[in-house]
């Protein structure tokens, strides 16, 4: 047999070492799973390859650790850690390489070897106890000793607390988002309640607050846990798009969840028995009454997305009665007279779709690319400018903002900035005490906005306002909870405009053409294999190995020489999952290597940003005003500091080592992410191995992304899959029914 087959035996005896951490040669900054390399020895310095999970160390730190030697068929001999501590290093060297690390914010090498030099083997003790002597030192003013003494006491703190997180598994990153949320209390916190993570720590969610909390002792049965995981169940079907769970669904989800027994079971220090179900109905009755949670017959919702779908049924159809405030009297000649001014005969049902505008006080506009959506905007637009008519403009983010500001001529702002959010009060200025002023409200790309989003808008209309939905109803829905314009379409209340002819796009054109093919259920018949010459292609390939390949000889050079593409800001690869070798996970890795070549600097593959990588935003961050699916690209960083500055289409944004769990690589992105983008050119892999994702409405977004060139990449049996599934996952809304019953009293 071939000896690779058979790894030599582990050596499973525990033993400790110490040495100086020298590099870390790759880091998991997920989970902390960490290769490094230790120089153990005090005269002949040997390099002993570590690994295990070692988040949060800087290099230079001397380290004791605990653990087994295990021998590994390809790198050899490696040290497994176990667990370790940090040791105060003891020589000028040591503690020279120490400080100089990056372990403290203010002191990089240089003002180390000056620090070092000025107090020699005593400099630790005079950072601890006197660090007001560092002003001793040329160049180091006020400002920067105040500094560093923080950030000493603070690295103290955090360390502490890496520690005893790591202890039960649990990596640095979240250590540090743990103690700036909780401070000096974060310790007492987390040892007294660590479900309480899961409440208040975006990121931390239930498991990771589970884990810890089992390992502390707390039994299985505790109250607190099955809160915990109620409300984790309930965040993440909202993170799937439901708005509530029905009560059986929620608790099978729950138990499954918990891992309960089922059998009766005893609290500590409680008399009385309970049974699971009890147990987990008793946390939804004190879920309810701490206005977490609200309950509407047998459907269980977290309280503000119940409170957002009542609110926004409620707005709406007191918006809908009546009639618009301005005056237009003669439409058809207002509508004759745009056309004149644009130099262009409308269609019927763009005519039709314009006069629906002007005379109603809620319109959905709803149609496919290439449908004369914005023909119709900027007919409407001349129309209300000429009468003097105030209108504002928006889409829910700002990629879509400026496409629908290109479009129209005219100023357009996310719905964020057009409802002034305010990071001081953590809310909207404009609001139902104080309305938008417009006569009119046009809304872009509103397939894209979940519940919350969309009552936060409905609340800031004024009652004599009109309101105009612009949106492909055909598209996914909202990556957010809700499914908004379809709800509102459904449910027959709100008037409707359809668009169906395809009028964008000249002679030879495809995309518009196979998008509405898609949309039908039709095969693609027009998919020439890719030749540079047209505008929509498929790359017939049935490996999941060769879509890989094909994709980074696309973005690498093969799109710019023919259509001189940039490669990482105008080639956006769309692909249905995130895990798997055609994943955003996997994918985002080798065009990074591909197409920076800074990420490929030295030897070894590391998944760290670097100067030039495109990026996305994955929440909303209200206080940095960036939204969940926002791409910029990284304009610097700051090695010493821990810092990213993020450019997001001129807006330069600094993020701190704890907030870079929000920002991903983005050269692939998901398609559910890429709504209301639009690129230039759009490469989209497509496999079986996506089986559960491959949907019409899928396919059929990514390929309207798409606005000079469109690519499939994939198996024609994945291909036809997804055009010919038209089921559509059901999110659990009520929307539809609340404005058909007109069901919406906030009582």
């Amino acid at each position: 047999m071939p000896k690779s087959l058979f790894p030599e035996k582990q050596t499973e005896q525990t033993t400790r070492i110490q040495g100086i951490l020298d590099r870390i040669t790759f880091q998991n900054e997920e989970n902390g799973y960490t290769v490094a390399r230790l120089l153990s020895g005090a005269k002949e310095k040997k390099i002993i390859t570590v690994v295990g999970f070692l988040s949060g160390v800087p290099v230079g730190s001397t380290l004791s650790l605990t653990g087994t030697w295990i021998t590994d068929s390809r790198y050899g001999k490696q040290f497994k850690l176990q667990n370790y501590k940090i040791i105060r290093p003891n020589t000028i060297n040591g503690i020279e390489r120490y400080l100089g690390s990056g372990l403290i914010k203010g002191i990089g090498p240089a003002y180390a070897a000056r620090i070092v030099s000025r107090f020699g083997l005593k400099t630790l003790d005079i950072l601890e106890n006197d660090p007001g002597r560092l002003g001793e030192i040329a160049g180091l003013g006020r400002t920067r000793v105040e500094r560093i003494e923080k950030a000493w006491s603070e690295q103290k703190e955090v360390h502490s607390i890496m520690v005893f997180l790591q202890g039960h598994g649990i990596s640095a990153t979240y250590a540090v988002k743990i103690y700036k949320t909780y401070g000096r209390k974060a310790l007492a916190i987390v040892k007294n309640n660590p479900y309480q993570l899961a409440e208040d720590i975006w990121g931390v969610g239930f498991r990771i607050a589970d884990s810890i909390a089992l390992s502390l002792g707390v039994p299985a049965n505790d109250p607190r846990r099955a809160r915990a995981g109620l409300l984790f169940a309930l965040d993440e079907s909202a993170g799937e798009g439901h708005c509530f769970l029905p009560r059986d669904i929620l608790f099978e989800q729950a138990e499954q969840l918990l891992k309960l027994t089922g059998k009766l079971e005893q609290f500590p220090g409680q008399e009385d028995l309970y049974s699971d179900r009890l147990l987990i109905e008793e946390q939804i009755q004190s879920l309810l009454a701490a206005d977490k949670i609200a309950v509407d017959g047998e459907n269980i919702a977290l309280a503000p997305l119940y409170f957002a779908e009542k609110g926004a049924a409620a707005k709406l159809l007191e918006l809908s009665s009546g009639q618009p405030n301005h005056s237009i009297t003669n439409i058809d000649q207002a509508v004759e007279w745009s056309s004149s001014k644009m130099h262009l005969d409308l269609a019927p049902e763009q005519a039709e779709a314009i006069k629906k505008s002007l005379c109603q006080k809620v319109l959905v506009i709803t149609g496919g690319p290439g449908t004369g959506k914005s023909t119709i905007l900027k007919a409407l637009l001349l129309i209300l400018s000429q009468k003097g008519i105030v209108v504002k403009l928006a889409a829910p983010t700002g990629r879509a903002a400026k496409r629908l500001a290109q479009a129209s001529g005219r100023e357009a702002k996310t719905i964020h900035r057009l409802l002034e959010y305010d990071a001081a009060i953590r809310g909207f200025k404009r609001n139902r005490e104080n309305p938008l002023e417009a006569d009119m409200i046009i809304i872009d790309e509103c397939s894209m906005m979940d519940i919350i989003l969309t009552n936060s808008l409905l609340k800031a209309i004024a009652a004599d306002a009109a309101l105009v939905l612009v949106g492909d109803v055909d598209q996914l829905p909202s990556v957010g909870p809700g499914n908004v314009l379809k709800d509102i379409i459904a449910s027959g209340r709100v008037p409707v405009a359809r668009l169906q002819t395809v009028f964008r796009q000249g002679p030879g054109s495809l995309i518009s053409l196979n998008a509405a093919r898609i949309n039908r259920g039709e095969f693609l018949d027009l998919l020439p294999d890719y030749d540079g010459t047209k505008d929509f292609y498929c790359i017939f390939r049935e490996k999941a190995e060769d879509i890989e390949e094909e994709i980074l000889s696309l973005c690498r050079d093969r799109l710019h020489k023919k259509y001189n593409f940039d490669p990482i800001r105008d080639i956006q690869v769309l692909t249905p999952m995130r895990k798997g070798i055609i994943g955003t996970e996997n994918l985002n890795f080798r065009l990074q290597e591909a197409l920076n070549h800074k990420a490929t600097a030295g030897d070894e593959r590391q998944r760290r940003l670097q100067v030039g990588d495109k990026v996305m935003q994955i929440r909303n961050n209200y206080d940095k005003e960036v939204f969940n699916g926002d791409q910029g690209i990284v304009s610097s960083i700051d090695r010493e500091a821990e810092s990213v500055e993020v450019n997001f289409e001129g807006r330069k944004v600094l993020y701190e080592a704890a907030d870079l769990v929000e920002v991903v690589l983005a050269y692939a992105i998901t398609v559910h992410k890429s709504q209301g983008s639009e690129f230039p050119c759009v490469i989209i892999p497509l496999h079986t191995t996506h089986y559960p994702l491959l949907q019409r409405n899928l396919i059929y977004t990514a390929v309207t992304r798409g606005k000079n060139l469109v690519v499939l990449v994939g198996s024609k049996r994945a291909i036809g899959i997804a055009i010919h599934n038209d089921r559509v996952v059901r999110r659990y809304t009520m929307l539809k029914e609340r404005l058909q019953t007109g069901s919406h009293s906030l009582n």
